[in-house]
């Protein structure tokens, strides 16, 4: 898709309006860095940002999906590619790529001391660039004749900024981060972002302002971690945050894997730089932000499970049981959808399992049960526990590594033998009860349990006369008990 199409429409509509436009922030920022990212564009029109929409998607005849905010005075307009080139109108959610106009009118926005919702009030452009985050977030370029971009406007040496790769703020930062406290996760997502540094007043006005981020609801601080999460190395926000002890706020948890306990002159691993690693070492192999948020989850049990026995030394027994607790406690927190949460605690539960299947004697009823109990996520589990591994020993790397790929080869395998993708029982629910007499309930959840375990056993191959002749057998041993109101 051509932005050039967009920039023109845009100007006309400015043309028609008599509403100036300029594209701000990321895009002319990311332009002036020389990346190439043209599927999230700001805009700010000099008058009503919402109004200004309305007057585009009329023009672009609905090709687009547009969603207003009218107590903000905004609105988002979705393009997807394949719908603009070929003028179709966007029904749903559109399959590939897409890009993202965000348009408001200039404006300021403030925080009241404890609200969650923040003051709107229209005003200058001057005015609007200057309310803004960061200096390299200032700049900004007016759509002109025949939608090219004008001379970027730079009021608060935003290009001196990135030149010298640094995050400051255009006001007194204490103001700015009291005007939206999530400005102060944002910078530490820029400094993970950009690679930038943050200036040291900035960064010591982060610190005395964290208990503002308070009042910032779960859904944005969520949004903010994943976008940090979604960049090249996270760590380095992550440490900001731990660091200006933004963290704590919202993930006290995280923060509790910090430090080193020494008794009888055995220490442990500090678990929070581990962490740190694990979370790069995912990023590296994987887009998945849910994967690389499970990273940072993956040993928040060990706090709870930490102890010391002679002869053993430190342990962290079950960690990983009452880490699938802890990252259901968080996920309720952090307003996480249901599936994601559920996603995360799987993987948290099952990380340890992988290294206790590594001997060649385990059998292949031990493989099939972690691969069942994982589905379609066995995959995550896999990166997640290469991931894991952060000895700086390079024969102990190299000989885990091998071992997760024999795991990952006889899995292969199985699976290639037994077709376990899409595995239950091939002696169906509706069968048990017609054979048995029965209507829906315990009993035949049992019998059917019982013969999934004696194909994941291996005591019979996974085809449906096997299984329907072990029915047979084992029935009658399960009626002995059945509940009068259970029979038909």
């Amino acid at each position: 898709m051509e932005l050039e199409k967009i920039l023109k429409t845009i100007y006309k509509v400015s043309k028609s309006t008599t509403m100036d436009i300029y594209v701000v922030g990321g895009f002319v920022r990311d332009q002036l860095l020389g990346i190439d990212d043209k599927k999230d564009l700001d805009f700010v029109v000099v008058g009503s940002g919402l109004e200004f929409a309305k007057k585009l998607d009329e023009e672009l005849k609905e090709i687009g999906s547009l969603v207003e905010f009218p107590d903000f005075d905004t609105a988002r307009y979705v393009i997807g590619i394949q719908n603009y080139e070929l003028g179709i109108k966007q029904e749903g959610v559109e399959l590939g790529e897409k890009i993202e106009l965000e348009f408001a009118g200039a404006r300021t926005e403030k925080y009241d001391d404890n609200s969650r919702k923040p003051k709107v009030v229209g005003t200058s452009l001057a005015e609007d660039l200057k309310r803004r985050d960061f200096t390299v977030n200032t700049l900004a370029q007016k759509i002109e004749r025949g939608g090219k971009l004008g001379e970027v406007v730079d009021l608060f040496f935003g290009r001196e900024d990135l030149k010298r790769k640094l995050l400051r703020t255009p006001l007194d930062p204490d103001e700015t981060f009291s005007e939206d406290p999530l400005r102060m996760m944002r910078a530490a997502r820029f400094a993970s972002q950009l690679g930038f540094a943050i200036e040291e007043k900035t960064y010591e006005a982060m610190c005395r302002n964290k208990d503002r981020l308070k009042i910032i609801s779960a859904e944005r601080i969520q949004e903010e971690l994943f976008k940090m999460l979604g960049t090249s190395k996270p760590s380095i926000g992550l440490r900001i945050l731990f660091d200006t002890e933004l963290l704590d706020k919202f993930l006290p948890e995280v923060c509790a894997l910090h430090g080193v306990e020494e008794i009888f002159g055995h220490d442990h691993k500090e678990n929070f730089e581990h962490t740190m690693k694990v979370v790069d070492n995912v990023a590296e192999h994987s887009n998945k932000v849910l994967l690389r948020y499970t990273a940072l989850m993956h040993d928040i049990g060990k706090p709870g499970t930490k102890k010391y026995e002679r002869g053993r030394g430190w342990t962290f027994d079950m960690h990983e049981h009452l880490g699938r607790k802890i990252v259901r406690q968080i996920g309720k927190r952090l307003r996480m959808s249901t599936s994601d949460v559920e996603y995360v605690a799987k993987l948290v539960r099952w990380h340890q399992q992988p290294i206790q299947l590594m001997d060649e004697t385990i059998t292949d009823s031990a493989i099939r049960r972690l691969f069942v109990n994982l589905g379609e996520d066995f995959e995550d589990l896999l990166i997640l526990c290469k991931s894991d591994i952060t000895t700086g020993n390079p024969k102990k790397k190299d000989k885990r590594l091998k071992n997760y790929d024999y795991l990952e080869k006889r899995v292969e395998e199985i699976i290639e033998k037994d077709k376990m993708r899409a595995f239950q029982s091939p002696f169906r629910g509706d069968e048990i009860m017609q054979e048995c007499g029965l209507k829906p309930g315990p009993t035949v959840g049992k019998i059917k349990t019982a013969l999934e375990e004696a194909i994941l056993e291996g005591i019979i191959p996974n085809e449906y006369e096997a299984t329907r002749k072990y029915f047979f057998e084992i029935k009658d041993e399960y009626l002995k008990e059945v509940g009068e109101w259970e029979k038909i």
